[in-house]
């Protein structure tokens, strides 16, 4: 069976660097077995993919694809912290945020952008506890916010 890194080039991704911290924190902690994301959001070589309210000014199908992008980078952040992607015995949960017009309510479809892509890139490790959220507005006018909780190996 292929590595998590071997499944991202497979899938035509390369593993972004980690997005530098828009304000005072870190982008990634570990805590014992346990390794937190901050919140990521979709930036692509430093700059923000895409901008606006899902249901307003971004369809659900540029957020799924931002899901997507914000899922990588927090899986770059998991990386950087812990070496090898092998190490990830599971990820425990994913909170996703969703910037939404305010009749908008498929949060859930959104967030399975990021869900999706932990699956095939983890597999079965990729499977986890989910929370998708709706909110007024996200950091830099995104659409989209995702972090996750991952449970490592040594």
């Amino acid at each position: 069976m292929s590595t998590p890194e071997e499944r991202i080039a497979e899938l035509g991704l390369e593993l972004p660097d980690v997005v530098a911290p828009l304000a005072s924190y870190v982008p990634a902690v570990r805590t014992g077995s346990l390794v937190y994301t901050s919140g990521q959001v979709p930036i692509v070589k430093g700059e923000v993919a895409v901008t606006g309210k899902v249901g307003a000014e971004v369809t659900v199908e540029e957020a799924v694809q931002a899901a997507r992008i914000c899922a990588l980078n927090a899986v770059a952040a998991l990386k950087a912290e812990v070496g090898e992607l092998s190490r990830v015995v599971r990820i425990v949960k994913v909170v996703g945020f969703v910037a939404s017009a305010p009749s908008f309510t498929d949060q859930p479809l959104v967030i399975n952008g990021a869900s999706d892509l932990l699956g095939e890139i983890f597999g079965d490790v990729g499977r986890h506890a989910r929370s998708a959220v709706g909110v007024a507005a996200l950091p830099r006018d995104v659409p989209v916010e995702v972090e996750l909780i991952a449970e490592v190996a040594g």
